[in-house]
């Protein structure tokens, strides 16, 4: 990213060790990024209802209010803007449940700056890039109706369900192989722009939810085919 890039991404930083936010807040202005620090989840949430950001940086254990609830709160107000957590945890299953509630990213402390520059120019340029527009964003399936843009799947007459972005984008990829093998590395790198393990592990999470979303309808079923990775197989 250059300069004047840097300069339009305004950074939301939310950590409750002072000297480690000072450091981070001061190393990203060096790189040329607008940086709001907060200490607390609440304050942060607040924040994120008033201004517009660009990219998030949250630790986990915040006063207040948790790094986990401040993305979902987050996420349900803005599906797309990059989220990248910054924790002492290092448990796996907290790494998966963080990308699981729509997180981009998870360093784990103590980090590498550079890391955390280089991650953030990443999915900064890779929000303002977006995806290749898609031309097909209603589908039926089976007795199921999916929109894309609405994030609805909806079993014929019963109320629709509201999907997540992510849980969205990986319906539409099924939809769009509808019957091919789609190997774990594909789904991944297509959906998640990676295929680091953690994320894959996010992504059997994912399967599971869509199998149990789509459960209304034995004709269909997303398949593990052993060692590739999934199938969306749909009998006409």
């Amino acid at each position: 990213m250059n300069k004047e890039e840097k300069k339009a991404a305004k950074i939301m930083l939310v950590e409750d060790d002072m000297n480690l936010s000072y450091v981070t807040r001061d190393n990203l202005e060096k790189h040329g990024f607008q940086v709001s620090a907060y200490d607390d989840g609440e304050s942060a949430l607040d924040a994120f209802k008033k201004e517009q950001f660009d990219l998030c940086i949250l630790d986990v254990m915040l006063p207040k209010l948790d790094g986990f609830s401040l993305a979902k709160a987050i996420r349900e107000k803005n599906e797309d803007i990059p989220i990248i957590f910054l924790t002492a945890k290092s448990l796996k299953e907290d790494k998966i449940a963080g990308l699981t509630l729509g997180a981009d990213d998870y360093i784990t402390k103590p980090f590498s700056i550079e890391e955390l520059i280089l991650k953030a120019e990443i999915f900064l340029r890779r929000s303002r890039t977006g995806h290749p527009p898609i031309k097909k964003n209603i589908f039926k399936l089976g007795e199921y109706n999916f929109d894309f843009h609405e994030l609805a799947l909806q079993h014929q007459d019963e109320k629709p369900v509201k999907l997540t972005q992510k849980e969205a984008e990986l319906l539409r990829f099924f939809c769009l192989n509808q019957n091919k093998i789609l190997k774990r590395e594909e789904i991944l790198k297509s959906i998640w722009g990676d295929d680091d393990y953690f994320i894959g592990r996010s992504l059997d999470v994912f399967i599971s939810r869509l199998r149990k979303y789509l459960n209304n309808d034995k004709s269909i079923r997303i398949e593990n085919i052993h060692s590739l990775g999934f199938r969306m197989e749909v009998v006409e």
